[in-house]
């Protein structure tokens, strides 16, 4: 009950400050009077300009107000779908070639670092064999691989899922070699004890033990392959999310921008979410 009361103020007050800088928004964007200087020669552009009153002309600003993203948002969410050619398609065809392109590199790295955070995470010395080059490869920036990888595949979509792979391999590899190597040894001597063979030992007892640290490294290759798909597309265009806000922003567009900003985070957040129950499911109280 007291979780609930908490959790409910903390949503009106999220929804007071939403008000609020909202508020603050429109009035900044609100049209402004500016008087018409003393002296100055009467064009047709100024004359355009002047407000009914006579003395001052209107000045606008030229970022969007609420009301101009909320019109954008309803005029992109109404029809997602539409595709009328390359450059012209829906936001949601846009959104599933992004999450097409994480889902798969995010995949592949699961598929590799999994069982290799295993390996070195169960041997010490297979652990210093590989950290050397772990350590290098680690800091590099996942798009300066993004030269190398059209060069070699010759082909951006394919690209830009091998930056995610590269991107999305290193949290998950080091949090399961650390989550293997830090399992209560406890358990290892009961198994040792019952002479569990070493794979019924690996998923019967590692497994459940370093699941949690595991899903701690997927949800941050997520939200780190997340980031870095937008920013690989706006890079090498064509489709996704990166490429839609980039074309918008040639377009001069800024509530089109704005809202791909938006969908950006709402999309980031659900899949943290999503991850984050999965490893709630999987955690245990020692």
């Amino acid at each position: 009950m007291k979780k609930a009361s908490l959790r409910l103020k903390a949503t009106v007050l999220s929804l007071l400050v939403l008000f609020f800088l909202l508020l603050i928004w429109q009035i900044e964007t609100l049209p402004k009077s500016a008087p018409k200087p003393v002296g100055a020669a009467t064009s047709s552009e100024y004359a355009d300009l002047m407000s009914a009153g006579g003395g001052e002309s209107t000045q606008k600003s030229g970022f969007p107000t609420p009301t101009q993203l909320g019109q954008t948002i309803y005029k992109q969410l109404s029809n997602p779908l539409y595709d009328n050619g390359p450059n012209d398609k829906g936001i949601g065809i846009q959104l599933a070639y992004s999450l097409a392109r994480v889902g798969l590199g995010f995949l592949l790295a699961t598929l590799v670092a999994v069982p290799f955070g295993f390996l070195i995470g169960m041997s010490p010395l297979a652990y210093q064999t590989f950290n050397p080059f772990i350590q290098i490869l680690k800091p590099i920036s996942p798009l300066a691989w993004m030269p190398i990888a059209l060069y070699t595949i010759k082909d951006s979509s394919i690209s830009g899922i091998f930056v995610i792979f590269i991107c999305s391999l290193w949290p998950m590899l080091l949090n399961t070699a650390f989550g293997v190597a830090n399992v209560r040894k406890e358990l290892l001597n009961v198994a040792k004890t019952l002479e569990v063979s070493p794979l019924r030992k690996a998923f019967l007892v590692i497994l459940p033990a370093a699941a949690p640290t595991i899903l701690t490294g997927m949800r941050i290759s997520m939200g780190i392959a997340w980031l870095v798909i937008v920013a690989a597309e706006m890079l090498v265009g064509g489709t996704g999310v990166g490429y839609f806000l980039w074309n918008e922003w040639n377009n001069l567009s800024l509530s089109s921008v704005i809202f791909a900003i938006l969908l950006i985070g709402v999309v980031g957040m659900l899949l943290d979410t999503l991850i984050g129950r999965i490893q709630k499911a999987v955690s245990y109280a020692d």
